[in-house]
């Protein structure tokens, strides 16, 4: 096989990845590796990260290419945690990961705040009795603005939640239609103003630059409101149409009601804008789509994952990180459930990384980041990142990409 260096120039667009290598590469074949890896016992002191998935939505965005299903029964979502918490029961026996206890736990979705206040605490309450809670440092917990009231909110913080983050996206109703979103711009304020009633150390919103209908000044609008309702921190994403939404259905059908979504330079353009409004106002830029107002309010979990923590994923379709070993749940709820509510491994797809794989995902994680610490590569993996990649980065320097 030969290999050659790129002839044109990268372009800006999206070249958003979230994990290394390829969801390509990973199979069934290579599950037995996750069993290995569980039957053994760490090689370090990573921290721990414990991923809740939960695939509930009042009803699905035009955007989402997520696993999410709409319309449960209380008695379907019953079902599906006993499942979870049967899967996670039976996860944290195994050697790798027995009585490790969390140090952040992430409920991610689909809309976490779909659960009643009640199946919430039953789900919090066995997970501590399954895992422990006394050495966590952070929870963080994803809610759609329509689904909390006063009283949900102050369980959530009773329990433990100390990150809210508000799915806003945006504040212009007719753009919160068009791309499906369930709540409307006068929830957002109400939710807003419960949460911070409620006590959350941490209020993180995310918005979505380039939706469907957007102009120069709406988003300058966005930007603006998004200051005056003063979160601890922002996360900004940019508008994808991946084949899998009903948006991208809707435009290949020529639907009159999706106009054309903004290119990458001009949602680069707008991102740019807001971390410069937000900059003015005293937040710092963390990452390539965040921004916060200080070291209390940096997202814990995300900083961990992306310095070499481990990560138990369990729900349908979440995904695990363990000992260099990547393995991901089925995606569909039957065949999840199935298994898991027995007391089996749910698991769908696997990759067990070698050593040269191991730096190179956190190599791509920590540029996220905007900058790659050397130290960390040093004691972790034993390698330094300036000698390694020294000829490529001395290219991308003079291509102005790194400083």
């Amino acid at each position: 096989m030969t290999t050659s260096q790129p002839v044109d120039p990268t372009r800006a667009g999206n070249h958003f990845f979230s994990n290394y290598p390829a969801y390509s590469f990973w199979s069934a074949e290579q599950l037995p590796e996750v069993q290995k890896m569980l039957a053994s016992t760490p090689a370090s002191d990573a921290p721990l990260i414990l991923y809740v998935h939960i695939p509930f939505c009042r009803q699905r965005c035009e955007f989402c290419f997520y696993k999410v299903y709409t319309g449960k029964s209380s008695s379907e979502v019953r079902s599906y945690l006993d499942a979870l918490l049967t899967e996670l029961e039976a996860a944290v026996r195994a050697p790798y990961l027995q009585g490790r206890c969390p140090d952040y736990v992430y409920f991610g979705g689909g809309t976490p705040s779909y659960l009643s206040s009640d199946q919430l605490s039953e789900l919090f309450s066995a997970i501590q009795t399954h895992m422990g809670w006394d050495g966590v440092k952070e929870v963080a917990f994803e809610c759609e603005p329509g689904t909390v009231k006063e009283g949900k909110l102050q369980r959530l913080r009773d329990l433990g939640v100390t990150r809210l983050s508000l799915g806003i996206e945006h504040y212009d109703d007719e753009i919160l239609e068009i791309a499906g979103r369930a709540h409307r711009q006068s929830e957002i304020y109400s939710a807003f103003e419960a949460a911070r009633a409620a006590g959350f150390p941490q209020i993180n919103v995310d918005l979505i630059a380039g939706m469907v209908g957007e102009t120069d000044e709406g988003w300058q609008d966005c930007i603006d409101r998004t200051l005056a309702l003063g979160p601890d921190s922002v996360t900004i994403y940019q508008m994808e149409v991946p084949h899998n939404t009903t948006i991208y259905r809707r435009m290949k059908e020529g639907d009159d009601e999706v106009a054309p979504v903004a290119d990458w330079e001009t949602k680069r353009r707008w991102v740019a804008a807001a971390f410069e409004a937000f900059e003015g106002a005293g937040f710092k830029v963390g990452s390539a789509y965040t921004a916060y107002r200080g070291e209390d309010t940096r997202f814990m979990y995300r900083d961990s994952l992306w310095h070499g923590a481990d990560m138990l994923g369990v729900g349908v379709s979440s995904f695990s990180h363990l000992g260099g070993v990547h393995v991901q749940n089925h995606a569909d709820l039957e065949d999840y459930q199935a298994p898991a509510i027995a007391g089996e491994a749910p698991h769908w797809r696997a990759y067990a990384m070698n050593e040269d794989e191991r730096w190179r995902r956190m190599f791509l994680l920590q540029l996220k980041l905007g900058q790659i610490d050397p130290g960390w590569f040093a004691s972790n993996l034993g390698v330094n990142p300036a000698q390694e990649y020294a000829s490529l980065l001395a290219r991308h320097r003079a291509e102005g990409w790194v400083a």
